[in-house]
């Protein structure tokens, strides 16, 4: 039996490299699998060598720090998250979205007007995304711009890849002190600073998202001028849509003129292939092929979905469309940071849907349903590429991240199955885990919040896990 390495053999920073089982899915597609593995990370963080343990000489295995039996692969990609939110997971189940909104989340970011506050507060909650094996992030920050400004010099400290962005509202605002004439000028000026200081900062490792919170909260002038800022700096562009039946039935009261929710966003041109949606739960067929055609991008947040009553998005009719799907955990609308545990989740609901509707259930990693046959479950190994490799596309950053393979730069985490197993039982020696996706099943449904003992972003290792 391999004992596990000393908590004090993680490397810091690159280059280095890894002996450990590596899981990880794969740009071509498949899953790579390697009971005993190398890693090599250069000197610039980028991954130099993946490779059997077996045909490796002495001299490299012997200059390997040696992790097993933990398992190396891609870290997490959260692509939907509220940074001020964090401390209230586990809060409000079951209320109605706007009423969640008015109740708990809107005095929650009104108190970040104090840019002390994200300054005590950011750095911890970028140590928990680490800690929970996320090792990049879409975030919405709040509507203060020193706060955001605070936000992102806390994710240049840690290491953390993190997209932020200034959430905009002028139709409603929880800041009372802004002159409701000055509303919009002043966010698209904020956010327009905020980018030009931090977009591509840090060679790409921090970026920005333009931030209209969503339909309700933003009047038509605001999405169109948000989504204009968007382009001019090549930034991402990010907003919920058609995440609750009564969220949807305001939007239509409010733009009257809009075919549908989609048809809001499509109007203001905020569609494309750098906007990520978050939800996407209630779409009409034409809002659907809408989105594929123009190539935007959804964030599936399951368990947030599901605590506060919002509905199952059909997963597998979004991927037959040719929609690109990653997974968030939208804390605190989720109850909790870890994509191991949206991914639990989201494999329980989608095996709901499947016994009640099999045409719109969960079909494998084609994400095709078949007319003749219930289709296959999605299985382990697909939501471990709908967390890492699916997200990274979704933000075009596969080239980079998502995957071990070489040539990307080095983000991954290293994972303890020890700590799931629910008895003092060496489960890798007796051989029941030897099947990637058997042990993927048990990361995912026997998650445990201290499995996640090491991420790193480009070989360097984030504070955070234990």
């Amino acid at each position: 039996m391999i004992l596990p390495v000393d908590l004090g053999g993680k490397p810091a920073g690159p280059p280095f490299s890894v002996r450990a089982r590596i899981v990880t899915p794969l740009g071509a597609g498949g899953t790579r699998h390697e009971a005993d593995g190398l890693i090599e990370v250069d000197a610039q963080g980028r991954i130099a060598a993946v490779e059997a343990a077996g045909g490796v000489s002495a001299e490299r295995l012997g200059a390997a720090v040696d992790l097993r039996p933990w398992v190396v692969m891609p870290g997490m990609v959260d692509l939907h998250a509220h940074l001020p939110q964090v401390p209230n997971a586990g809060l409000g189940f079951a209320l109605p979205l706007l009423n969640w909104l008015d109740r708990l989340t809107f005095p929650t970011e009104r108190s970040w007007a104090d840019p002390l506050v994200a300054e005590r507060l950011a750095p911890a909650i970028f140590r928990a995304f680490a800690a929970a094996g996320t090792t990049t992030v879409l975030a919405y920050g709040v509507v203060y711009e020193a706060a955001m400004e605070a936000a992102f010099r806390a994710a240049e400290a840690h290491g953390i890849r993190a997209i932020l962005g200034k959430v905009m509202m002028d139709r409603l605002t929880y800041d009372p002190t802004i002159e409701p004439a000055s509303i919009l000028e002043r966010t698209l000026r904020e956010s327009a600073d905020l980018a030009g200081r931090w977009h591509g900062a840090d060679e790409g490792r921090l970026g920005y998202a333009v931030t209209p919170r969503f339909a309700v909260s933003c009047t038509a002038k605001l999405l169109r001028e948000s989504a204009a800022l968007a382009r001019q700096l090549g930034c991402w562009w990010q907003t919920h849509v058609s995440e609750d039946l009564a969220e949807i039935a305001e939007v239509g009261r409010l733009f009257p003129t809009a075919r549908d929710y989609v048809d809001v966003y499509d109007q203001a041109g905020g569609l494309g292939d750098r906007t990520v949606l978050a939800h996407a739960i209630h779409l009409s067929d034409r809002e659907e092929a809408r989105l594929a055609e123009t190539g935007t991008r959804i964030a599936h947040c399951p368990t947030s979905n599901l605590f506060i009553g919002a509905g199952v998005m059909p997963l597998a009719t979004r991927l037959a469309a040719g929609i690109g799907v990653g997974l968030g955990s939208d804390v605190s609308g989720g109850a909790e940071l870890s994509l191991f545990g949206v991914m639990r989740t989201g494999a329980y609901a989608q095996q709901a849907l499947r016994a009640l509707d099999p045409s719109v259930a969960s079909s494998g990693s084609s994400g095709v349903p078949s007319s003749d046959s219930p289709p296959a479950p999605f299985g382990p190994l697909d939501w471990l590429r709908l967390a890492t490799l699916d997200g990274a596309r979704a933000l075009g950053l596969d080239d980079a991240i998502g995957s071990i393979e070489v040539g990307k730069e080095a983000d991954m985490i290293a994972v303890d199955p020890g700590r799931t197993s629910p008895l003092d039982a060496d489960l890798e020696a007796e051989g029941l885990l030897d099947d990637p996706a058997l042990l993927v099943s048990r990361l995912i449904f026997r998650a445990h919040p201290d499995m996640v003992r090491a991420a790193w972003v480009r070989g360097r290792r984030l504070e955070g896990p234990s």
